[in-house]
Formats: C-alpha cells, sequence, structure tokens
C-alpha cells in the first residue's frame, strides 16, 4: 500500500497464512494478536535497519541521496505509526482499568 500523496510504502498490517481465523480469536485465542503484533513490529525494525543501511551506503559508497531520504520518510512515518499504536493501546489500558466491577 501506497500513500497517495508522497508514493512511500505504508507499513501494512495483515495476519500471516499461519494466523487463526477470526473466529478463533474471538473464542479467547490471544495468540493471533500476539503474532500479529510481532510480525508489525518486525517490520517495523526492518524498516529502521533498512534506513540505516541506505545512510551508511550513501555514506561510504556514495549512494544515491533519494533513496536514502525516501528511506528516511519510511523509517519516519513507521516510528510515527508504532507511536500512534502505542499510544491508543496504553489509553485502551487506562481505560479498562477505570471500568468499576
Amino acid at each position: 500500500m501506497t500513500d497517495a500523496v508522497a508514493g512511500i510504502p505504508m507499513i501494512r498490517i495483515a495476519p500471516s497464512p499461519a494466523t487463526p481465523a477470526l473466529g478463533e480469536a474471538a473464542a479467547g485465542n490471544g495468540a493471533a494478536f500476539g503474532t500479529m503484533l510481532r510480525s508489525a513490529m518486525d517490520s517495523a525494525v526492518d524498516t529502521g535497519h533498512e534506513a540505516e543501511a541506505q545512510g551508511m551506503k550513501a555514506i561510504t559508497q556514495g549512494g544515491n541521496v533519494t533513496e536514502v531520504a525516501t528511506a528516511l520518510a519510511r523509517a519516519e512515518m513507521t516510528l510515527q505509526t508504532a507511536t500512534a499504536v502505542r499510544d491508543r493501546m496504553l489509553q485502551a489500558y487506562q481505560d479498562i482499568m477505570r471500568i468499576q466491577i
């Protein structure tokens, strides 16, 4: 999936083929969510490593500045997405903790 304005690939969170069906996850299997979250985090880390590698390539081998800027923009968007997801999860946790039983 790409951003229509900048043409920069966005993070895509999709269940892996080994992930149980939605019905199984709704039945109490939290492993599906954990697997999806792990996959998204691994993708985010890989994006950061790619940006770092592009930067090192530009420094050592005189790489293309456009590729470096694109990789850095992807890494920045990935970090912003991860931060937004973290904030939403923290807010949901706090909302659950406020529920009186």
